[in-house]
């Protein structure tokens, strides 16, 4: 897979660290900027907006036109999948998502093996239309969500505080709840694969809930999957370049990042700083870190943030991001502040 000497983003991950690091937000196509909310508007519902190639291209390009980011990611949600598998997805106003819940064993026993990918043929299509739009310079990263984390809201049919609903089928039906897992690794396989065929040329595995699994857990539903699905996707393409994000991993990010083969590891705010450096940052790029709730505050606090960032991080091969998504209350003078920082 042919990768531009000259986006900043795809150096740090193939080995190269940038004096100024490359910058990128989770959620930067979002709620805190006017542009995107004129759009989403006028969409209609959620899965409506990432289903339409033009729209979605536009709300993944607003902030790259605003901020100049040196990567843009696809607009879409980690729940695609299971909507091409044939479940009920639907996105409630101030509630979030909404599934048939897989949670007995005979319920798992109807779960397609199978996504029909023509379902997700608008989000390959938006794919193409923004790598054509954009700068060379910029990266375009493709992302699907890691199946432990898209798992807990099949089982569940929503988010929960601490995602017990998996955990606890995870315990009482280990066998179906692997049934589970076996499908969405074999999908993501597919539909990261597809995301490249379209244009990305990164991308990323979102394990937002990894963080509430035991280690021995930990390893089984989140580590074992995503090693799965990047030697499924490298085995078809060697050099793809992914990033993992085992959201609240901690001192299980080393084991993750020897494990998975990940290029790079997203890291929350609350990660030893040190700890990183000498456990992790030595083996992969990193990325994040910032708190969005520095962010949303500015000021002397957020330079005093973004400044802990770079003095922790910037020796070795950094991506500055946030440790998760940013909020929708962020002023947008907060993020010009920020970036204003970072380039120095």
């Amino acid at each position: 897979m042919p990768q531009s000497a000259t986006k900043p983003f795809i150096d740090v991950l193939t080995g190269q660290r940038q004096i100024i690091p490359p910058v990128w937000m989770m959620r930067q196509a979002g709620r805190y900027l006017p542009e995107y909310r004129e759009v989403r508007a006028k969409a209609g519902g959620f899965l409506d907006l990432c289903f339409n190639p033009e729209l979605a291209a536009e709300v993944t390009l607003q902030p790259i036109r605003r901020f100049g980011f040196d990567a843009a990611i696809i607009f879409s949600d980690i729940l695609v999948i299971p909507y091409a598998l044939g479940r009920s997805v639907r996105f409630e106003v101030g509630e979030g998502p909404r599934l048939e819940p897989l949670d007995d064993p005979a319920k798992v026993a109807t779960l397609a093996k199978h996504a029909d990918f023509g379902k997700l043929a608008p989000v390959f299509e938006a794919l193409k239309v923004v790598r054509g739009a954009l700068d060379p310079k910029i990266a375009l990263i493709g992302f699907c969500g890691a199946p432990w984390t898209v798992a807990t809201y099949m089982v569940a049919g929503q988010g929960t505080p601490d995602q017990a609903p998996a955990r606890m089928m995870a315990y009482r039906h280990p066998e179906a709840f692997a049934a589970i897992i076996d499908v969405l690794v074999e999908n993501s396989i597919a539909y990261l694969l597809a995301q490249l065929a379209a244009g990305a040329n990164a991308l990323q595995i979102f394990d937002t809930w990894a963080g509430v699994l035991p280690p021995a857990e930990f390893a089984r539903w989140s580590v074992e999957p995503t090693w799965r699905i990047v030697e499924g996707v490298r085995a078809k393409v060697p050099g793809a370049k992914i990033i993992g994000f085992p959201r609240g991993a901690g001192a299980q990010l080393p084991c993750y990042v020897e494990a998975t083969g990940v290029d790079a590891v997203s890291i929350d705010w609350t990660a030893e700083p040190a700890f990183i450096r000498e456990r992790v940052q030595n083996k992969v790029a990193v990325q994040g870190n910032l708190d969005p709730l520095a962010l949303i505050s500015g000021g002397a606090a957020l330079d005093r943030a973004v400044d802990n960032v770079l003095a922790n991080f910037a020796q070795g091969r950094l991506i500055f991001n946030l440790g998760h998504g940013i909020q929708p209350e962020t002023p947008i003078a907060h993020v010009e502040q920020m970036l204003k920082r970072v380039r120095g």
